[in-house]
């Protein structure tokens, strides 16, 4: 299904029938990935006295789940400069529009004395110039774990100041990442590289210039089939009033008119 969008005056062409689905989906099993110390999701059925809101107990003609989850810490999610303020900022409020040109990228680690980090320098020879809305990063090696993996105490890689301050300063507005976080895990509470891609130098009093309309998402998975390149991405949303939701980021292969 070719279908032919107009973007921020470019024409771009694309399969909607092709989605690649990069986020990682939520679960109460021991499959659900983890970050910052917490325990898995819970999902279970509504309990009244002796009522079970699940259809195979056959006390209720449908299945009524709570879910109790985080989304910082439990999968996909996307957040605004929120996350790190005094003041309170929702990410439902932030991000409203939803496609981005995007260019994936697939960086090297470089091992600065037993932290592994990607460097300003990896994603600037990635991007080779380019300057699309969004980046996503996928970091290697690609082990599939990353869907599963357990991150609390293992010191995951993370984001070099220096590289989130080239991404502000190419005017990308929307990163994409399959760590946890883009900040070191145990850093002091500084959170450079959120602080300098999102130009936050007061998180008490935000400064006039900080990028209230840029988003992180944390906790993707790109698969080693698809491709480094550029990508047309819909970054889909649960519509929560909060510094973070949890998120689908979707990319669409970007066609090539001759075809």
């Amino acid at each position: 299904m070719k279908t032919t969008i107009q973007h921020n005056n470019q024409t771009i062409q694309v399969d909607l029938s092709k989605p690649i689905d990069i986020s990682i989906p939520l679960s109460n099993t021991e499959d659900n990935p983890i970050a910052w110390y917490i325990d898995k999701p819970v999902i279970e059925p509504v309990k009244f006295d002796e009522w079970v809101g699940k259809v195979s107990s056959g006390m209720s003609s449908t299945n009524f789940n709570n879910i109790l989850f985080n989304p910082h810490g439990h999968g996909t999610h996307t957040e605004c400069l929120g996350h790190i303020t005094h003041a309170f900022y929702s990410v439902n409020q932030v991000l409203k529009q939803f496609f981005f040109t995007a260019e994936l990228v697939s960086v090297e680690l470089e091992d600065q004395e037993g932290d592994f980090v990607i460097t300003k320098a990896a994603i600037e020879t990635a991007l080779n110039g380019k300057k699309p809305e969004a980046i996503v990063i996928r970091t290697l090696p690609n082990d599939t774990d990353k869907v599963s993996r357990k991150y609390s105490h293992t010191a995951p890689p993370f984001l070099a100041e220096d590289a989130a301050l080239f991404l502000r300063e190419s005017g990308i507005k929307h990163l994409l990442i399959d760590l946890p976080s883009v900040d070191k895990e145990k850093d002091e509470g500084k959170l450079l590289a959120h602080k300098a891609f999102w130009n936050v130098t007061d998180v008490k009093n935000l400064n006039a210039d900080a990028r209230l309309d840029c988003t992180i998402t944390e906790m993707i998975f790109v698969s080693q089939e698809v491709q480094d390149g550029s990508y047309l991405l819909n970054l889909q949303m649960a519509s929560f009033e909060n510094d973070a939701s949890p998120s689908k980021p979707v990319l669409y292969s970007i066609l090539d008119d001759k075809k």
